[in-house]
């Protein structure tokens, strides 16, 4: 009997090590007993006066939301005369148990129902004899604290042996040393559009839109938000607004004027006639020397000793960086960063980036969202351009993003909606911007790295004839842009 104890035992204590869940710490419990071995051997269970007395201590283990795990070591006195079959009398017992308690309500409520069940070795001191017994019972916790419970609790104990079996009730208390964590209920948020993000962190509450965009739609999947987007309906360039460059010369398709034929963005999207001033067959556009002729193989310069000031081994009149060591592969220019951007083309020149981006890094997912929900998150009193407190808080983010971004600069645009006259509105976004810039020069930032601009009521974002419409129209822009 001994040994199936024992198996008892470990094989609950086994479940409860590698039990999961940490949500309630260790306990520990302490009872008073009464204790009746009359009732259940032939004795009148309402003759109290017969029972006996004892205690309890307890550990207590939590296993699951519902069930738990104790260990309770039971001592007392007990004198059991009403049985005439029972010849020798045992006084004092000493007991351990393995119980398990299924609670039939959440424990952590303030009354807390359960059941129980497990298995246990008792021991009649002074040289009585040892059973086994098997205890079901109900019991009740009533919570004085997030830690600590009142106990009362009920049990009858069957034993395999003879004329033992009995019943227990207790009174006393649970306390459990550690910290319980406590469920956090997250409060329902109203979600007009039904996109899954709540109006409150909803740059677009009233139309479906994506979670990478903050709720707004992005009408031809290009990866630009239409609200940023200026060609919402095609699919275009990231780089370009998301308006496309079929020609592929930087010149968005909205604004080129040749959209089917290559040309420099200060020609407005159209190739430049070829001029060749020296008629020396190189074009100027390609000509070192415009107006002295010159062969191709000498870039359009007269042939002349080679000068080369910086000893890259590459001439000074095709030399980008004369002044600067380089290799033939970069014109002659040097690469400081080491990003295969070199730097007369490297807009970034000091801090690695990819080509993609003119050798700038590219700016991580995190501040992107981060200076974007900055555009509703700042705010200002009412028809004022003062700061209001809980502004702070993400200026010094939007601070902290530029300070590891050394290469770009800031574009802090000022918006507002279209109540009151478009002069004042005009007036106040630019006072909202500037503030914004005065804030983040106290923080460390230097002025010539931001440049603070209002556009009033001229660029909605949303309906100004809805509240919520006027209040996301109401805001403030920041745009990291590369020096």
């Amino acid at each position: 009997m001994k040994k199936l104890l024992s198996s008892i035992i470990l094989v609950a204590f086994f479940f409860n090590v590698n039990s999961q869940v940490k949500s309630r710490p260790n306990g520990i419990s302490f009872k008073a007993l009464l204790k009746d071995y009359q009732s259940q051997n032939g004795g009148d269970i309402g003759a109290i006066k017969d029972y006996h007395y004892g205690f309890e201590i307890g550990y207590h283990r939590f296993l699951s939301e519902k069930l738990f795990l104790n260990i309770p070591f039971k001592y007392g006195n007990v004198n059991n005369t009403t049985n005439q079959n029972i010849t020798e009398n045992f006084k004092q017992i000493a007991s351990l148990d393995a119980q398990f308690q299924y609670h039939f309500m959440d424990s952590k409520e303030k009354v807390s129902l359960y059941g129980l069940a497990g298995a246990g070795g008792v021991q009649e001191l002074s040289g009585g004899m040892f059973n086994v017994q098997i205890p079901v019972g109900l019991g009740v916790n009533f919570k004085l604290a997030d830690n600590a419970f009142i106990n009362i609790q009920s049990e009858y104990r069957f034993s395999l042996a003879e004329n033992r079996n009995n019943l227990h009730h207790g009174l006393g208390f649970i306390f459990y040393p550690g910290k319980v964590e406590k469920e956090v209920k997250e409060e329902a948020m109203p979600d007009s559009d039904g996109d899954g993000i709540p109006d409150k962190l909803d740059l677009c509450p009233d139309i479906a839109g994506l979670p990478q965009f903050n709720g707004c739609p992005d009408t031809d999947g290009d990866g630009v938000a239409d609200y940023q987007d200026k060609c919402p309906k095609i699919p275009g360039l990231k780089n370009l607004n998301g308006c496309p460059d079929a020609d592929a010369d930087g010149v968005p398709d909205n604004e080129d004027e040749c959209p089917n034929v290559a040309g420099p963005i200060e020609n407005k999207g159209c190739p430049v006639k070829v001029l060749d001033k020296d008629n020396d067959g190189v074009p100027d556009d390609k000509d070192k020397c415009p107006d002295v002729p010159g062969p191709a193989s000498n870039n359009g310069c007269p042939e002349q000793k080679i000068n080369d000031k910086d000893g890259d081994g590459i001439p000074d009149n095709v030399d980008k960086c004369p002044e600067k060591s380089g290799p033939k592969i970069y014109d002659g220019c040097p690469d400081t960063d080491g990003d295969g951007v070199p730097d007369h083309l490297d807009k970034c020149p000091n801090t690695k980036g990819p080509v993609s981006n003119n050798g700038c890094p590219e700016i991580t997912k995190e501040d992107k969202k981060t200076l974007d929900v900055a555009m509703r998150a700042v705010q200002f009193e009412t028809g004022k351009a003062t700061l209001k407190p809980e502004s702070y808080g993400i200026l010094k983010q939007v601070a902290n993003i530029l300070n590891r971004y050394p290469d770009f600069n800031l574009m802090i645009n000022g918006h507002t909606d279209n109540v009151g006259s478009a002069v004042a509105n005009q007036e106040l976004s630019e006072k909202r911007a500037k503030a914004c810039l005065e804030y983040l020069a106290l923080q460390g930032i230097q002025k010539n790295k931001m440049n603070a601009i209002g556009y009033g009521e001229s660029r909605p974002i949303s309906d100004n004839n809805t509240e919520i419409g006027r209040t996301l129209n109401r805001r403030v822009e920041f745009t990291l842009i590369p020096r």
